[in-house]
Order: structure tokens, then C-alpha cells, then sequence
């Protein structure tokens, strides 16, 4: 455990007072009504909000997530979250410009512009408590475990101390200075986050035991988990690892901040945006940023960490104060940060800080936004004046930071609770792709498939015992055999499951249940402009009625926007792996990957041309 000297705690200090600064700068125009204090105003510039976005997903549990994956599965198990490219290129050429002519104040108040009755009522509030109460608060605990585990091994804190310490200045920012604060604060912590990213890799690398790059790159151990690709002669792992994740879990499944179609956090920042242009540059920013440029000095820290840290037990014994339940491979990567010299030191614990706050303050502004947005305004009070939904959005920032911390105190590993939400959103992803483009999607379908995900979810995590074991002897049953692994529900196992039955549920659902109202699909299809065949339906009912649907004889954008994500994902992947190439010293690899980013790159800003016009 390294201890703070005064040239780290000046650091600190100046970075503590600079988000300060910036939270009450922006007090004043965030306290003027509820648009301002949730979506700055719907002024923001892409880069801007591009760099928001990077930050809030560089949370301190993101490199102690990729840490475990490296440790546990090697490289390659960052495909669990390499895949979501997909899902967030398609989100830049085919969605964004439609989130942002929805022209609403959150993603949830979706569900009532698209639509009708009391079934879209009843989702919006469902949704509202679902996402913005129990969803919400699990992913900020899980950032919160992070942290936890950042300042016990650093610097030896008690977890209650640290989720009272770390809480106090985050809670107070949010609360004060609305989105804008923390847009700008992101722009800010971004830079930092990075740069103590890059800093401490290069001097954990520099360590005796590592012995630099080259001794790292042919250490025995660390070899066999170099591989961005998994081992294509294991089969279950090239399953799991790859396959999966590309065939199904990108499209199939739902996570904050890789929502298929946008959504949360990521549909907030384009809903900020200035207009369509700045909302699609935003994501697409983000997206390069997210996927090809941060993850290499997580990588490399956590591939040193097997050498230093080879085991639980090794980590065990180097830090006996932290409780037993969070020994696990996720902390090898503030463990490493303990090797840093005084000042370095200091700035990656502000980095670190500065990524929990990040995250933190986005998800607290988010939570916020949905309890006095599409809860008190739409159910309690209507009739609130913007001073009452601003400070009841300040109140509610504070009740969920208490939340997320009650439940941080209990959770064990961030890759388990990674696995767990993607468990419990599997199956839903496929209907926040296909609602925009299909009239026939209804509340209904969305209802269905958030009570058949959760049924599955809990099935899976609460009994574990295939069905199919019911029919088997008692020996099976009770354990005294064990099933061949291939039978064994894993992580990949379930997922695939659970997107079957969630998916084959809604479809049957959307088909025997009443479709959303005439009038409010012709408003939904005039406001997003989405198109396509599957609005054929309704266009064709208007004209019959005398009614022209403006836009309607548009030309479909979504082939073009498919054509461009492709192009974008060939562009980001080629340029990640690029990089991975170079730090290996693979240099003709290197050479050839970059070639294909920049011509992937050329081709991209083209054909983006077309899709913003």
C-alpha cells in the first residue's frame, strides 16, 4: 500500500477544487427550468458531448472490468464488450438523428410519442422505476464497488469511509450544476482520466518484475493470454468469447451505454445536441474514442498484474484488509497503481476519481431526469413549475447516490454484476431496434419482453438447475453426478436461451395483442421521418382517409446507414487492433491494419455526408 506525499494530495486538491468550481459556475443556468438542468438547454456541440460520452464510460470499474476479463478469459475476453460496436455504429447512422427529432426530455418519455393509452402509460412508469430506481442504482454501485476497492488498496481505506468520502463531492456537483456541469466537468476528467491511464502503464511496465515491454510480451504467462482472438481450436471458448457476442449479445441484449438503438445516458447527450448533425458526430466520436483509443493502458497494466499478482491468493495477502467477498481479479488493477512514485501517484488517483465521477454524476443527472420527468411530472404533479422539478431533481440525486452506496457495500466483482445485467436485458435488445421501423410494435411488445427477460434472468441466477435435469436419475438431480460441461448452463449458454425465449415471446405477444392508435403512429411517422416497409401499413390507411404523412415519400436512409456502420466498425476495430499490433511489435501487422483504418476512415466521412443530408 503506497501512501499519499504532499505533491499528491496539492494534486488532489487542485483537482477536487476545479470540479467545484465548475459545478457552481454552471448552478445559476442549471436552476432555471428542467431543460436546462437535464439537457443543458439542447445546445451542445458534438465534440463536446462526444467527450462527455468517452468520460462517463471510462468509470473506475471500467478498468478493473477489462482487468478481470484479461486475467480470467485473456485478451480476447474483451469481445464481451468489443462487440457492442456494432450496437453503437448503427446507433450513429441510423438512430441518432431520430432520437433527436423526438424532441422529448428523456428516453423514456418515448414510450407515450410512440405509443397509446394506458398500456403506454403503464410503461413509461414501469420503465421509469425499472431503469431509473433498480437498474440505475446497480450499475452505480457497481462503479462504486470500484472505487471502493481503488482507495482500500491504494490507500488502505475502510469501505464505508470510501463510499462516504467518494459520494460527498460527487452528490454535491450533480446536484449543483445540472447536465452542463457535468458535460464540461466531463471534457475535463476525460483528459485526466487519460493521461494518468497512459502514465501509469508506461512506468508499471518500467517494473523489475515486468521488465519492460519485451518482458512482458515473452513472459510464459502472460503469452498464452495475449491473443485478441480467442484460441479457434477451443471450441467453447470461441463460442463464448466471439461468436456469441457478435452473432447474438449485440443486438439481443440491453446495457447502459450500449443500448441497441440508443438509449439512457447515450440518448440524453444526443437529445442535448444542438441539432441532428452535432448528435450523430457525438456518438460517432464517442465510438471511436470508447472502442480504439482507450483500451490498450488497461490492457497492458493488466497483463503485467499476472506476473506481479498471479492469484487471488497473491492479492489475498498483499491487501488483508479488504473484506474476502471482494478479493477477486478485478482489483489487480489499482493493486498495480501501487507501484507508482509519489506524483504520478497522486494524478492517477485523481484520474481514477475523475472516471467515478464521471460516470457517477451522468447516471445521477440520468436517474434524476427519469424520477421527476416521466414519474413526478407525468403521475404526481403535473402542474409543477420548473423551480419545483428542479429541486425535486436535486432531491432525488441525493436519494440515489444513498442507494447505489447501501448496495455497493454487498456486491462482490465487476465482471460478475457486467454478466448479470447483461443476462437480465438479454432478448430486449432486438424490439429497441425493430420499434422505430415497425408499426406494429405496441406497449404491449415492450411489456412482454421486459416481464419474460426478468423471468428468465432470475431463473437462471436464483435455481441454476437445467430443466432438463428433471427428467434425469436422481444421482444427476441431487449431484452425486455431474452434467458434461457442454450441458452445463454457462454465461453464453443462458444468454443464448434467454434472447430465444424473450424474443419468440414478444413477437407472439405484438401479434395477438390490439396495435398502437392511427393517429398517434401518423404523428410518430411525420415527427422521426423513420420509413421504410414497415410503415407501409400506415401510410397506406392515411392515404385511403384523405391524409398525406409529410416525409413519408422519402427515400429509406437505413440501407445507407447499415452500408456506413459497417464501414464504421471495420474502421474502429482495424484501428484498435492496429494498436495492439504496434505495442506488440508486430510491426507489418501494425502496418497493414492501419492502412485498412485510414481507407475504411476515408470511405466513412464520404458516405456520412449522404446520411446527414
Amino acid at each position: 500500500m503506497a501512501h499519499l506525499q504532499t505533491f499528491d494530495y496539492i494534486i488532489l486538491a487542485l483537482y477536487f477544487g476545479s470540479m467545484l468550481v465548475v459545478g457552481f459556475l454552471t448552478m445559476k443556468k442549471a436552476g432555471k427550468n428542467a431543460s436546462e438542468f437535464f439537457l443543458s438547454g439542447q445546445n451542445m456541440p458534438w465534440w463536446l458531448l462526444g467527450f462527455s460520452l468517452v468520460a462517463t464510460t471510462f468509470a473506475s470499474d471500467t478498468p478493473n472490468l477489462v482487468t478481470g476479463l484479461v486475467r480470467e478469459k485473456g485478451v480476447a475476453g474483451n469481445w464481451y464488450w468489443w462487440a457492442f460496436l456494432l450496437t453503437g455504429m448503427t446507433t450513429v447512422f441510423i438512430y441518432a438523428k431520430l432520437w433527436r427529432r423526438l424532441n422529448v426530455m428523456t428516453d423514456i418519455e418515448f414510450y407515450e410519442v410512440r405509443y397509446s393509452g394506458k398500456p403506454a402509460a403503464f410503461l413509461r412508469g414501469f420503465r421509469t422505476i425499472y431503469l431509473g430506481l433498480i437498474v440505475n442504482t446497480v450499475v452505480m454501485a457497481n462503479v462504486i464497488l470500484a472505487i471502493i476497492k481503488i482507495l482500500g488498496i491504494m490507500l488502505g481505506t475502510d469501505p464505508l469511509v470510501s463510499v462516504i468520502g467518494a459520494s460527498a463531492i460527487t452528490v454535491l456537483f450533480s446536484a449543483v450544476g445540472g447536465l452542463t456541469a457535468v458535460i464540461w466537468a466531463d471534457f475535463i476528467l476525460f483528459l485526466i482520466s487519460m493521461a494518468g491511464a497512459i502514465l501509469a502503464a508506461v512506468v508499471i511496465l518500467q517494473l523489475p518484475q515486468v521488465g519492460g515491454i519485451a518482458g512482458l510480451l515473452s513472459h510464459p504467462e502472460v503469452v498464452q493470454k495475449m491473443s485478441v482472438l480467442p484460441d479457434f481450436s477451443d471450441r467453447d471458448a470461441l463460442i463464448a468469447l466471439l461468436v456469441i457476442p457478435l452473432a447474438v449479445q449485440w443486438w439481443s441484449t440491453w446495457y447502459p451505454g450500449a443500448e441497441p438503438g440508443g438509449g439512457s445516458f447515450t440518448a440524453q447527450r444526443m437529445l442535448a445536441a444542438k441539432n441532428e448533425k452535432h448528435a450523430i458526430g457525438a456518438v460517432l466520436f464517442f465510438n471511436f474514442c470508447h472502442y480504439a483509443v482507450r483500451p490498450w493502458p488497461w490492457i497492458l497494466v493488466a497483463l503485467a498484474s499476472i506476473i506481479v499478482y498471479p492469484d487471488l491468493k497473491s492479492l489475498a495477502e498483499a491487501f488483508p484488509n479488504l473484506p474476502e467477498h471482494m478479493i477477486r481479479d478485478d482489483m489487480a488493477y489499482p493493486a498495480m497503481l501501487n507501484f507508482l512514485p509519489a506524483g504520478l501517484f497522486g494524478l492517477m488517483l485523481a484520474s481514477l476519481f475523475a472516471a467515478f465521477m464521471s460516470t457517477i454524476a451522468t447516471l445521477l443527472n440520468l436517474g434524476s431526469s427519469y424520477m421527476v420527468n416521466d414519474f413526478h411530472r407525468r403521475f404526481i404533479n403535473p402542474n409543477a413549475s420548473e423551480k419545483q422539478l428542479v429541486r425535486i431533481g436535486r432531491l432525488w440525486t441525493v436519494a440515489l447516490m444513498v442507494l447505489a452506496c447501501i448496495l455497493a457495500l454487498n456486491l462482490k466483482s465487476a465482471v460478475e454484476n457486467f454478466e448479470i445485467l447483461l443476462i437480465i436485458g438479454a432478448g430486449t435488445g432486438l424490439i429497441f431496434l425493430v420499434r422505430w421501423f415497425w408499426w406494429r410494435v405496441s406497449a404491449y411488445s415492450e411489456i412482454a419482453a421486459m416481464i419474460i427477460a426478468l423471468i428468465t434472468a432470475l431463473y437462471f441466477k436464483l435455481i441454476h438447475v437445467p430443466l432438463w435435469t428433471m427428467l434425469t436419475p436422481r444421482e444427476l438431480a441431487d449431484g452425486t453426478l455431474t452434467l458434461p460441461e457442454s450441458l452445463q448452463f454457462t454465461s453464453g449458454t443462458q444468454l443464448v436461451i434467454s434472447v430465444a425465449i424473450t424474443t419468440v415471446g414478444w413477437i407472439l405477444v405484438t401479434l395477438v395483442t390490439p396495435p398502437t392508435s392511427e393517429p398517434v403512429l401518423r404523428r410518430f411517422l411525420e415527427q422521426t421521418r423513420a420509413g421504410g416497409p414497415g410503415w407501409r401499413h400506415v401510410v397506406a390507411n392515411a392515404k385511403a382517409e384523405g391524409i398525406e404523412i409529410a416525409g413519408s415519400d422519402e427515400t429509406w436512409s437505413v440501407p445507407l446507414g447499415i452500408f456506413c456502420s459497417v464501414i464504421g466498425c471495420i474502421a474502429v476495430y482495424a484501428a484498435l487492433f492496429a494498436l495492439g499490433a504496434l505495442l506488440y511489435r508486430q510491426y507489418v501487422n501494425a502496418s497493414w491494419l492501419a492502412a485498412v483504418a485510414a481507407i475504411a476512415s476515408i470511405a466513412l466521412f464520404a458516405a456520412w455526408k449522404r446520411v446527414s443530408r
